[in-house]
C-alpha cells in the first residue's frame, strides 16, 4: 500500500509556532538571550545608567537579564550598543536628537549627549515594547517570552523644544521619573539661586536704598515709589551689574540670571524712560536697553528677563542680545480655548519677538492658581499651545503647572510632557492610554467628566477660564447643579468598580478631589437643593447636611494621605479651608435673622458678586477667592444697612472679611456697627479694630471674623461700617494703588 504524504494540519501549526521570523532580531526567547548590552569604555554615569536601565526592563518584559559590559571588553557576539561606541561609527547626531536602528544581528541605542542616549532607551522602550511610564509608582510593563525586533528598525527624532520643563512635584521629587519624561528635574535648570525670576526688589532692596535714593525707582503720578526700578538712572544699572557679579561668582556652576521686573505693573514714567517708551512703542524699550548693557558685561552668560504683562510686546527697533533669554509670559490669555484663538495679542507678540531673537523661552500657565484643586476644562488647549511655541522656534517651554496637585495632576504631568517632547501626538490616544493605563475599569467613568465637562464649557463661547477664577464662576456653566450631580455619579461609578484594587481605587480618590471641592463650594453657595449646607431633620430643625459633611471629611482623608497641602498659591493650606469650612457649617446652621433681608449700601461696589448688596444676606457664604460669594468695595469704604422688616431683639452682629494680600484686598482698619428703629436715628453698637493689621509678614490669604456681642436691644435697622486702608503701603508691589476690602455674610441674632 501507498502512503499518501498528507501532513496533518495540527503539525503544520506546530512547525509554525517553532519557526522564529526571519525578518526580526530575537532578543530574548524564553528567558535565554544570545545578546549582550555594550556601553562606550568612557561612559558617563548617565550612559551607563541607560544600559543599566535598558537591562533592568528587558529583563521584567522578559525573564531574561542579559550582559552588561564595557566597548573594550566585547569580543564577538550580537549586542545592543547604547551611546557614543566605536561601534556605531561617525554617525552624525545632533545634542538633543536620539536614534535607534537595527544593523545586521546588532541593535543601536544612541543620543547627541549622554542625557539624549538616556532619552533613546526610554523612547525605544515605550516605542517598541510598549512600555508606559505613567507615574513614577505607576507603570506598564508588558510581559512576553520572545523579544523580537523588526530588523528594519531605523527611528531618529529630534525634538523642536529642547528643555522641557513641567512644573509638577511628580518630576522634582523623584528625577528617574523625570527622566523616562524627558522632563528637567527643577523649573529652572541652570539658574543663579535667588536670582530666578522678579529680581529688582532683590538686587535693589527697598529697605536698603529707598529712603536715601527714591530716585533708583519708578516715578509714578508725579512720587518716586519702589514698585519698579528706574532703568535709565546710571546707579541702578551700577548696582544690578555688582549685584549680578557676585552671584555669578557665588554660583560658578550656574549660567542663567534673571534680571527682571517685580511682579507688579507700576514701572518708571519718568521723563527719560517715557521718552523709550515712546520710541520703542512699549515699556519693554527700556527693559531690554538696561538688560542688553548688563549682558555686554557678562557676554559668557545667558541673561534672563520677562516679556509680561507690561513688557510683553516687543520694541519697535531695539533688539535683545545674543545672550540675552526672553521668558515670554501667557499670563492673560483665556484658558477656554488654544491662544491662538482667545489670546491672538500674546501670538502676535511672539511672533514679534520671534522676529528679533532666536534665544525664546515660554512661560504658559496651565493650572488655576487660585484654586489648585478646582476642575479645570483647559486639556483641550495644551496641545495647540504647544504647537504655537514650537512652531514659532521656542526652544525652551515652562509649563507652570501647580507644582503642588492639583486637577488629575498625575494626568496633566503625564500628557503635558509628552507633548512637550512631541507636540504632534495623538492626544485622544495619550488620553485613552493614560486613563485606562493608570485608572483601569475606572478610566471609562473619569473619560466621561473629562470629556463632559470641556464640551460644556466649549458651549459657553463666552467663557473666560481664568487661572485666578473660582469655581463659583463655572456654577451657570460647566459647574451646575445638574452636572455636578453627574460627575459625582460617575465618580461613585469609578470608585465600585475598582473597590477590590486598593492602589488603583486611591487614585480614583485622588481624581475625584476635583469635583468633591467643587461641590464643596457650590453647597457654600447653596446652589440646589442637592447642593447646600443644611437639612432639614425630622423634627424640623435645621442641621448640617450629613452629606457634605461626609464630603469635607473625605476631602480631608484624601489630602492627608497624599500630602495635598496647598489649596492655592497664596499658600493657604488645605488644612486651613478644612477648618474654615467647618466654621462656616456652624455658622450656617445658626439662625440668621438677617437672612434674605433686604440691602441697602450707601458704598458703591465694584465687579464682584454681580455688585448685588443682596450678596450679604443671600446665605452663601464666601470662600478663600475674592470670586467666591463675596462683594468687593475697591478704594472706598463699606457702608450698608439691613432691614431686618420689623422691630426684633438682636444681641449679636458679625460679618466676614477677605485678605489675599498679592492681589491688594486687605482687611479693612476697623469695622463699626449701628441699629436704628426707624432708620434714620442710629446707635452705635461696637467699633471692632483689625486684629491682624497689615505688614510684610501679613498671611497672604486669610479669613478674619469681627464679631460683636452685647446686651439684647430692639432693632429693625442694622448698618454695618467697614474702614478701607484706602491704598497699599509704600512696601507693598501695589504702592499707591487702591485697597480693597471684600465682605460677605451679615449674620444678627
Amino acid at each position: 500500500m501507498k502512503h499518501s504524504h498528507i501532513v496533518s494540519p495540527l503539525f503544520l501549526l506546530l512547525v509554525l509556532i517553532s519557526c522564529k521570523p526571519s525578518n526580526e532580531l530575537i532578543i530574548a526567547d524564553s528567558g535565554t538571550s544570545s545578546y549582550q548590552i555594550v556601553v562606550p569604555d568612557q561612559a558617563d554615569s548617565v550612559e551607563l545608567k541607560a544600559g543599566e536601565q535598558l537591562q533592568e526592563y528587558l529583563e521584567k518584559i522578559s525573564g531574561t537579564k542579559l550582559p552588561l559590559i564595557s566597548e573594550g571588553d566585547f569580543s564577538k557576539g550580537r549586542s545592543i550598543w547604547i551611546g557614543n561606541t566605536e561601534k556605531l561609527g561617525q554617525v552624525s547626531i545632533n545634542e538633543h536628537e536620539i536614534l535607534f536602528k537595527a544593523e545586521g544581528n546588532d541593535l543601536f541605542i544612541a543620543g547627541g549627549s549622554s542625557k539624549s542616549t538616556l532619552y533613546a532607551v526610554y523612547t525605544f522602550l515605550e516605542n517598541e515594547l510598549g512600555l508606559r511610564f505613567y507615574a513614577a509608582d505607576a507603570e506598564k510593563v508588558p510581559q512576553m517570552s520572545v523579544i523580537g525586533i523588526d530588523k528594519g528598525l531605523n527611528y531618529r527624532y529630534e525634538p523642536a523644544i529642547t528643555t522641557r520643563t513641567v512644573h509638577s512635584r511628580l518630576f522634582y521629587q523623584n528625577h528617574g521619573f523625570a527622566d523616562k519624561r524627558k522632563a528637567t528635574y527643577e523649573a529652572f535648570p541652570n539658574y543663579v539661586p535667588g536670582a530666578r525670576v522678579h529680581t529688582f526688589h532683590r538686587f535693589v532692596p527697598e529697605s536698603e536704598y529707598y529712603s536715601n535714593h527714591p530716585e533708583y525707582y519708578a516715578l509714578r503720578n508725579g512720587k518716586r515709589i519702589p514698585t519698579q526700578l528706574c532703568l535709565t538712572n546710571t546707579e541702578v544699572l551700577r548696582i544690578v551689574k555688582d549685584k549680578v557679579a557676585a552671584l555669578l561668582e557665588e554660583h560658578p556652576e550656574a549660567s542663567v540670571i534673571s534680571v527682571s521686573q517685580d511682579d507688579n505693573q507700576q514701572y518708571c514714567q519718568c521723563e527719560s524712560c517715557s521718552k523709550i517708551h515712546e520710541q520703542e512703542g512699549s515699556p519693554s524699550g527700556s527693559m531690554i536697553q538696561f538688560v542688553n548693557e548688563v549682558a555686554e558685561a557678562f557676554p559668557e552668560k545667558t541673561i534672563s528677563t520677562l516679556a509680561y504683562q507690561y513688557t510683553r510686546s516687543a520694541p519697535q527697533n531695539l533688539k535683545p542680545r545674543e545672550n540675552v533669554l526672553i521668558t515670554l509670559c501667557s499670563i492673560e490669555c483665556d484658558r477656554s480655548a488654544p491662544i491662538s484663538e482667545k489670546c491672538t495679542d500674546f501670538s502676535d507678540d511672539l511672533i514679534a519677538w520671534g522676529k528679533k531673537t532666536d534665544n525664546i523661552r515660554i512661560w504658559d500657565y496651565t493650572t488655576q492658581f487660585t484654586n489648585f484643586l478646582a476642575p479645570f476644562p483647559n486639556l483641550n488647549t495644551l496641545q495647540p499651545n504647544i504647537q504655537l511655541f514650537r512652531d514659532n522656534h521656542a526652544r525652551w517651554v515652562f509649563e507652570q503647572h501647580s507644582h503642588h496637585p492639583s486637577e488629575l495632576f498625575e494626568l496633566r504631568t503625564y500628557l503635558t510632557s509628552k507633548l512637550l517632547w512631541n507636540p504632534d501626538l495623538n492626544v485622544d490616544s495619550l488620553m485613552h492610554d493614560f486613563l485606562t493605563g493608570y485608572y483601569e475599569e475606572a478610566g471609562e467613568y473619569i473619560k466621561k467628566y473629562i470629556h463632559t465637562v470641556h464640551n460644556s464649557l466649549e458651549e459657553n463661547s463666552d467663557f473666560f477660564l481664568f487661572l485666578y477664577g473660582d469655581p463659583s464662576q463655572g456654577f451657570d456653566s460647566f459647574l451646575n447643579a445638574e452636572l455636578l450631580a453627574q460627575y459625582d455619579a460617575w465618580y461613585n461609578q469609578a470608585e465600585e468598580v475598582v473597590a477590590n484594587k486598593p492602589e488603583v481605587l486611591e487614585r480614583v480618590k485622588r481624581a475625584r478631589m476635583s469635583v468633591d471641592y467643587a461641590i464643596l463650594e457650590a453647597s457654600r453657595r447653596s446652589l440646589s437643593k442637592t447642593f447646600t449646607m443644611t437639612e432639614t431633620n425630622e423634627q424640623g430643625e435645621q442641621q448640617v447636611s450629613k452629606s457634605l459633611t461626609d464630603r469635607i471629611q473625605r476631602f480631608h482623608e484624601t489630602c492627608r494621605k497624599w500630602d495635598i497641602t496647598l489649596m492655592n498659591e497664596m499658600g493657604y493650606k488645605v488644612e486651613e479651608y478644612v477648618e474654615a469650612y467647618e466654621t462656616t457649617l456652624a455658622r450656617n446652621k445658626q439662625p440668621n435673622l438677617a437672612a434674605s433681608k433686604a440691602v441697602t449700601l450707601l458704598e458703591k461696589p465694584k465687579k464682584y458678586a454681580n455688585e448685588d448688596p443682596q450678596a450679604l444676606t443671600d446665605g452663601a457664604l464666601g470662600g478663600a477667592s475674592f470670586y467666591a460669594n463675596w462683594l468687593g468695595f475697591e478704594g472706598n469704604d463699606l457702608e450698608a444697612v439691613i432691614d431686618l422688616g420689623q422691630l426684633m431683639p438682636v444681641k449679636e452682629v458679625s460679618s466676614a472679611f477677605l485678605q489675599v494680600t498679592n492681589h491688594i484686598v486687605f482687611f479693612p482698619k476697623s469695622v463699626s456697627y449701628y441699629t436704628s428703629q426707624d432708620g434714620q436715628h442710629y446707635q452705635k453698637l461696637d467699633i471692632l479694630t483689625n486684629a491682624k493689621p497689615l505688614s510684610k509678614a501679613s498671611k497672604v490669604n486669610d479669613i478674619q471674623y469681627f464679631e460683636s456681642r452685647f446686651e439684647p436691644i430692639n432693632a429693625r435697622y442694622i448698618k454695618i461700617k467697614a474702614d478701607n486702608i484706602d491704598k497699599a503701603p509704600i512696601w507693598h508691589h501695589g504702592a499707591g494703588l487702591p485697597a480693597w476690602i471684600f465682605v460677605d455674610e451679615v449674620m444678627v441674632r
